[in-house]
């Protein structure tokens, strides 16, 4: 039956799925090769940095760029800063999150409008980087590792997105819950974050993401502490060094080909940096790409 449906297809139909595959593989090629050529930039020579080429494959296949940056053990000590500093914020910052949505989601909940209110104007006012440091320095959190994660313990976005998801579910199950006996608590937990997965695994990602990449917080608030650095911070001097020494490098070794006196280029540190920030997400995203397209799905249907 499918092949006789298919050659009852019309010629314009089998055009248009002719363009449509021919359009997306394109599509899919400008996507994918800027990062494929980082990839082969960070395992080519240091000198093919400079060149401005685009790559298919390494020329001089080498790891130099990753053992550059690797060199000492405090790159390594802040990738474990990171990861640790990645988990928490986002384990906390999810169940905060979704307490404080499921928590504004009770009709019956008297604060619930003034609350949800001043969630909403923080997303559009910000206090400004000033206050924030002087606030964080009478809280004990300058060059403290708890100001990573007490920032993070809370998303306004998060609450009223997660809120909307929970406004779709059926008030008939906390209903039921309650008149077995149990508590707000333990609704919650076993019956509230069991159905909110989706849009949990939504918002976990984001937050993930956010905490991962960020290394402002350790430039302003931890900068002083070496053992409280991150990895993106120490990748951000490590690029930044590797500008510097780019301008003591002279122009005709890249035209010459000459590798011996070329290390590190600011492309080949950049490249190196890019692929290693981004291999953990790229790792994480098909455990919860499930969870992440239906939430976003569920959540903007219900919105």
């Amino acid at each position: 039956m499918a092949k006789s449906h298919y050659l009852k297809r019309s010629i314009q139909d089998r055009l248009f799925d002719i363009f449509n595959c021919s359009f997306m593989i394109i599509l899919m090629f400008v996507m994918v090769f800027p990062f494929w050529n980082t990839i082969v930039v960070s395992l080519n020579e240091a000198i093919d940095g400079i060149k401005g080429n685009l790559y298919f494959w390494p020329r001089v296949f080498t790891f130099n760029n990753y053992t550059n940056l690797f060199r000492t053990n405090t790159l390594v000590d802040a990738f474990y800063v990171s990861v640790s500093k990645t988990i928490i914020v986002t384990l906390l910052n999810v169940f905060f999150s979704a307490l404080a949505a499921y928590i504004l989601s009770r009709r019956d909940f008297v604060l619930k409008k003034i609350l949800t209110i001043a969630l909403v104007v923080t997303l559009y006012l910000d206090v400004g980087l000033i206050p924030q440091y002087f606030n964080f320095r009478d809280l004990g959190l300058i060059n403290n590792y708890m100001v990573y994660i007490v920032p993070g313990l809370l998303g306004a976005l998060n609450v009223i997105v997660i809120r909307t998801f929970i406004y779709g579910l059926p008030e008939s199950l906390a209903e039921s819950a309650k008149i077995d006996g149990a508590g707000e608590f333990r609704i919650f937990v076993q019956i509230i974050i069991p159905l909110c997965k989706p849009i949990l695994a939504t918002v976990a990602l984001w937050v993930a993401v956010g905490a991962w990449n960020s290394w402002f917080d350790t430039y302003i608030f931890a900068s002083s502490k070496q053992h409280l650095s991150t990895l993106q911070y120490e990748m951000m001097k490590l690029l930044s060094s590797a500008m510097i020494q780019s301008g003591s490098i002279n122009p005709g070794i890249a035209a010459t080909g000459s590798t011996s006196a070329v290390t590190v280029t600011p492309n080949s540190v950049r490249s190196a940096i890019t692929i290693i920030a981004a291999l953990p997400i790229i790792f994480i995203y098909p455990f919860l790409q499930k969870y992440f397209v239906a939430g976003l799905v569920i959540g903007g249907v219900k919105g």
